[in-house]
């Protein structure tokens, strides 16, 4: 588990959680957490156990949604009681005893707290999710329940680094369309007509415009380094049929 400084704030728990530590193998070695991969569901069940445990929450408490790369968020205030889970991609919450988790193989985890207002929250930051607003749409959901924008701390925990994130031709269009100062997020990769893009960087970017009032991005690729994080990418390089996920948790005592 790797935590942040900036998170080391009264009743408050975390981790960005690598892929050590848990009961899986093969491809899903060893702390698998994502119950939409092919690892046995007992297996990630119990992996996310050990998890909760950490957090200090009860297994049944750590909750992820049902992510879809979305910009939307929505307020936790119990486990899902068998109901399925909401199809957003931002949890929030100031329910004590609840873990927020989202599910990452390459993706931005991004972990939010105000610890003067007691809300929490956490995001699954994919490019879509990030283009179209999933950081702003949690912090509008912390305002909501009392959170202050200034009073808030964002750390951005292991993702695919620019090094390692080539994209097509097209794809830097859609950033720059939106906004040209986005341009400076691309740079030429050696393919023709190809660019790396540095989607953590965007997100610090973004989560500084939007007010928040310490940032902080670990810079933890997860693409590079396969002995702690697992990457859909470097998975997809390789044809394999299957990769783990990570998940980033927060949670409040």
């Amino acid at each position: 588990m790797i935590a942040s400084d900036a998170l080391a704030l009264g009743g408050i728990s975390h981790g960005f959680f690598t892929r050590e530590g848990g009961h899986s193998t093969g491809l899903f070695d060893s702390l698998n957490c994502g119950m939409g991969s092919g690892d046995d569901k007992e297996t990630v069940t119990k992996n996310r156990a050990v998890v909760a445990d950490k957090l200090g929450v009860a297994p049944d408490h750590l909750l992820s949604a049902w992510q879809v790369h979305s910009p939307d968020a929505v307020v936790v205030t119990g486990p899902w009681q068998g109901e399925e889970r909401p199809r957003v991609d931002a949890l929030v919450t100031k329910t004590p005893g609840i873990g927020l988790g989202v599910l990452t193989a390459d993706c931005g985890p991004v972990l939010f707290a105000d610890p003067q207002a007691k809300v929490i929250g956490a995001a699954h930051a994919g490019w879509k999710g990030a283009l179209t607003g999933v950081t702003a749409r949690t912090l509008d959901v912390m305002e909501a329940q009392g959170a202050s924008r200034r009073n808030i701390t964002a750390v951005i925990g292991p993702m695919i680094s620019q090094a390692a994130y080539e994209v097509g031709p097209e794809f830097p269009g859609r950033f720059i369309e939106a906004d040209a100062q986005n341009a400076r997020f691309f740079t030429a990769s050696p393919r023709a007509g190809h660019y790396m893009f540095d989607l953590p960087a965007y997100l610090e970017n973004r989560l500084r415009d939007e007010g928040v009032g310490t940032v902080v991005n670990l810079s933890l690729c997860t693409c590079s380094d396969e002995q702690r994080f697992f990457s859909y990418r470097r998975a997809t390089h390789r044809n394999e049929k299957d990769y783990g996920r990570l998940i980033s948790a927060i949670a409040l005592a």
